[in-house]
């Protein structure tokens, strides 16, 4: 039986994820592939489709309302996760409140240098060296989790050959150990 990877958008959801086929064509071989869009998920209203409307109605209830949605829809165990930035900060938190052990791939989450708790499972964090909203160095120390940062920007993994690197590493390490 495949294992399941369950990959969370980033916070413009699938209306601008074409960049996903990068991931997808790779990883459709290996795992069982769920895909949620996060404005989907948190019911955002895309009306007003700019970075500043969607992000604020993310951070005023929208990522908690993913959570939840994420508890009614998910019930499987010894999952891996695929997030990408708003995804990945939704992702950490699910994993939180449902004390679940996860095999977790976070890409351009900066929204986690809030949080102040580290889930169960293994934990794997890819940012940009150029994104100004980066977790501290002393973050990644108190939360004992290393960190990878690549040439390139806050949107890095819409890059198909940082895709490829991506892919390769979850292939490599689809177990939970």
């Amino acid at each position: 039986m495949m294992k399941r990877l369950i990959i969370l958008s980033d916070l413009w959801g699938e209306k601008k994820a074409t960049w996903l086929t990068n991931y997808t064509e790779l990883l459709k071989n290996d795992f069982e592939i769920v895909f949620y869009d996060s404005c989907e998920l948190a019911e955002i209203n895309t009306t007003i489709y700019t970075e500043e409307n969607l992000h604020q109605q993310f951070v005023n209830g929208g990522i908690e309302k993913a959570i939840s949605k994420l508890f009614e829809i998910e019930k499987q165990n010894d999952t891996i996760v695929l997030a990408f930035s708003i995804g990945g900060t939704i992702a950490w938190n699910f994993a939180m409140q449902s004390n679940r052990k996860l095999l977790m791939y976070c890409i351009s989450s900066t929204r986690l240098r809030y949080e102040s708790k580290k889930p169960l499972g293994n934990i794997f964090l890819y940012f940009s060296e150029n994104d100004r909203f980066v977790p501290k160095d002393t973050w990644f120390k108190i939360m004992n989790l290393p960190i990878l940062k690549v040439k390139g920007n806050h949107d890095i993994y819409r890059d198909k050959n940082f895709a490829t690197f991506v892919c390769k590493e979850i292939i490599n390490k689809k177990d939970f150990n």
